[in-house]
């Protein structure tokens, strides 16, 4: 019986040092659910925040052809309304972690004036784009809300890039040798 009791406590002892190594173990980085695993790895990769800004307003103006494409098509998928829905969904998660990216890279100091004329030139493409989407289209209903949340969060997102421009100072400007 003494052995018993022994032989279970030093299981429960392994189970406890067993279930502390599993929790102990680092979580892996969430993966955003509207990249695809390339996608991914090249924000990963990416160095500074205006790499990463010029990769989510190339990978936004991709869901925005995929969506012009989707909608013009003739014959349509069988779930037409949910692909626009997740291009549109997808879309705004770009514009909105690109827009994240403007306060990080102003925390570093990085110089992103460059990338931030950029973002202010497609976004402005982007919405007006969006604000053009025809609402007699037959799948409209079932993308309407995501529709206008993508129109609200370029609006914002534009905001912080006009914000951000004010107060980005100028690069510097070099001398040449005398």
């Amino acid at each position: 019986m003494r052995f018993r009791v022994l032989a279970t406590a030093t299981g429960a002892t392994l189970l406890f040092a067993m279930l502390g190594a599993v929790h102990a173990s680092p979580i892996p980085q969430e993966k955003k659910e509207y990249l695809s695993e390339s996608e991914a790895d090249k924000i990963r990769d990416a160095y500074t925040s205006s790499e990463r800004i010029k990769l989510f307003l190339s990978f936004a103006g991709d869901r925005m052809k995929k969506f012009q494409y989707e909608s013009a098509r003739a014959t349509p998928e069988r779930q037409r309304g949910e692909i626009l829905n997740g291009l549109l969904n997808g879309y705004e998660g770009c514009i909105d972690d690109g827009a994240d990216q403007i306060q990080i890279g102003e925390e570093k100091q990085e110089d992103i004036r460059s990338v931030l004329k950029e973002f202010a030139s497609k976004g402005k493409v982007f919405l007006a784009f969006l604000q053009k989407i025809d609402k007699n289209s037959p799948d409209y209903d079932s993308y309407q809300d995501t529709l206008a949340d993508a129109i609200e969060g370029t609006k914002e997102a534009l905001s912080d890039v006009n914000a951000a421009l004010k107060e980005a100072p100028a690069a510097p400007v070099r001398r040449k040798p005398s």
